[in-house]
């Protein structure tokens, strides 16, 4: 008798979450990440600019600058590596030109954030 409990209140769970599926609004962007901070040689700014931290940070705010409650979903385009000069030393900065990234954000309503509905 238990077990046949337990699998009753189981499916029960499972078909009231399935009704309740979350919906989200999608948004694709494309931005750039600003230059690097110091002046190195062409390869050490290109892979300073293209870091996994930096990428993260970057699209992460690229999202966050579409209001509240927007987030990362996925990085469709990793971008271009831009560089510019900037001592005579042949140092340069570089950035990332063209990073596009899709957002996404809860539909209002959807998860039974309203009162009263559900």
């Amino acid at each position: 008798m238990p077990r046949s409990l337990f699998f009753v209140t189981a499916l029960f769970w499972l078909s009231t979450n399935a009704v309740q599926a979350t919906e989200y609004i999608y948004r694709e962007l494309m931005a750039n990440t600003l230059p690097s901070a110091r002046c190195e040689d062409r390869t050490a700014a290109i892979a300073t600019a293209s870091k996994p931290y930096n990428m993260d940070r970057f699209t992460k705010r690229f999202c966050q600058t579409q209001g509240y409650g927007w987030h990362v979903d996925t990085i469709k385009d990793h971008g271009m590596p831009e560089c510019s000069p900037c001592d005579d030393k042949g140092g340069q900065q570089c950035y990332i030109k063209d990073v596009v990234v899709k957002c996404k954000l809860i539909k209002p309503g959807s998860v039974g954030m309203l009162p009263g509905q559900g």
